[in-house]
């Protein structure tokens, strides 16, 4: 099983009465949204199906990232992911995740960051996530789990880990 999680994409800063969970994207995060779908979309890392917070920016990052997948997930939206400390992203995950091959959850630090920390396998080397989870960064997870509600903390293989400024940064260097 692959599990994704992503960063939020960049959104405005809170102004005035405006809630936290009512912030949309900012034009950065639009684009970065976008260009992570295409990553995404690009080496074969489509999602089954994809767990969403409710806020307005973690929505508003998968509508910007589900055109650039040919076939459409299962999508639902978890009030739960909003705010959540890692094991109560992991409770999600169990619970809902199901028997999806390919799972993305799109969520909000430190929750998420310290989820990805929780979940995979630590053989005593440093890792690139481990300087932090910016804004649409995305860690894809391999499990051997038959399905999500067995999946086991500290049992994952961390595959990948991508953001926009490492794709930026790669595609400067060709």
């Amino acid at each position: 099983m692959r599990l994704m999680l992503l960063r939020h994409a960049k959104a405005v800063k809170a102004e005035g009465g405006m809630r936290d969970r009512d912030r949309p994207l900012n034009g950065r995060g639009r684009s970065d949204a976008a260009e992570i779908a295409g990553y995404m979309a690009a080496h074969a890392l489509a999602p089954e199906r994809v767990l969403v917070s409710s806020a307005q920016r973690t929505r508003e990052t998968w509508a910007r990232m589900a055109a650039a997948f040919s076939t459409a997930a299962q999508v639902d939206y978890e009030d739960a992911l909003y705010d959540a400390r890692p094991d109560a992203i992991v409770s999600v995950i169990k619970a809902t995740g199901g028997k999806a091959a390919s799972l993305l959850v799109i969520g909000h630090n430190p929750g998420l960051e310290d989820a990805v920390g929780l979940l995979i396998e630590r053989g005593g080397g440093k890792h690139l996530i481990d300087k932090g989870l910016p804004t649409a960064g995305l860690v894809v997870i391999d499990f051997a789990a038959p399905d999500w509600k067995h999946m086991a903390v500290g049992s994952g293989r961390l595959k990948e880990f991508v953001t926009p400024r490492l794709l930026r940064s790669a595609t400067d260097k060709e």
